[in-house]
């Protein structure tokens, strides 16, 4: 069992809410997600974390692709109802979804879906631990720009259900500006190399 305070400082993290969706033999599942992120700078890789109790698991596992639909801070009832197990409601709010081009299931309405294809995938540790959520490893191989220019949804398990709101920088100010400002001012070389971070 994870310990209390790493627990409730790992529940401090504020992450986007997306829900993720699979299709295979006929079946259609989904569920919320606030573990997906991108892992590549230059490949468009993503990467979903998913328990394999989940029903979404096997038709993932057994297709080979998935979709991810970024929400908007307005779809909080999308989140909510994708992050219990489908069955619990009977698969009811069947409204909330509709097949992409590639019959892959999508939220209506979402910020944009990904649609994803399966690379590699870690089930464990190196120690031999097994790990009880699965690693899916996947390139981004379509897209549907939605609502692009809406704030997303964001969770934590600490804070909630959030909405991304103001910026965090006043206008017209360059942290990184200021810093080549003050390297310039020490006399040090600045090194003019591939940068993968953003300002």
């Amino acid at each position: 069992m994870i310990d209390r305070e790493i627990k409730r400082s790992l529940g401090q993290m504020m992450k986007g809410v997306q829900v993720v969706g699979a299709a295979h033999d006929g079946l259609v599942r989904a569920y919320t997600s606030h573990w997906v992120c991108q892992v590549s700078f230059e490949e468009p890789i993503v990467m979903a974390s998913v328990s394999p109790k989940h029903d979404t698991h096997p038709l993932i596992r057994d297709s080979g692709r998935f979709a991810v639909s970024i929400l908007a801070g307005d779809q909080v009832a999308a989140g909510q109802y994708f992050s219990y197990p489908g069955r619990k409601f009977r698969y009811l709010a069947d409204e909330l979804l509709e097949l992409n081009p590639s019959g892959l299931p999508v939220v209506v309405d979402s910020i944009a879906w990904l649609e994803c294809e399966v690379l590699e995938v870690k089930e464990g540790w190196s120690d031999g631990t097994p790990a009880d959520h699965h690693l899916f490893f996947a390139r981004v191989v379509e897209v549907g720009p939605g609502r692009l220019k809406e704030p997303p949804l964001l969770y934590s398990s600490r804070l909630g259900w959030r909405i991304a709101g103001d910026k965090a920088r006043e206008p017209g100010t360059s942290i990184r500006d200021q810093l080549l400002e003050r390297l310039e001012a020490s006399g040090l070389a600045v090194d003019d190399g591939d940068d993968d971070g953003e300002d």
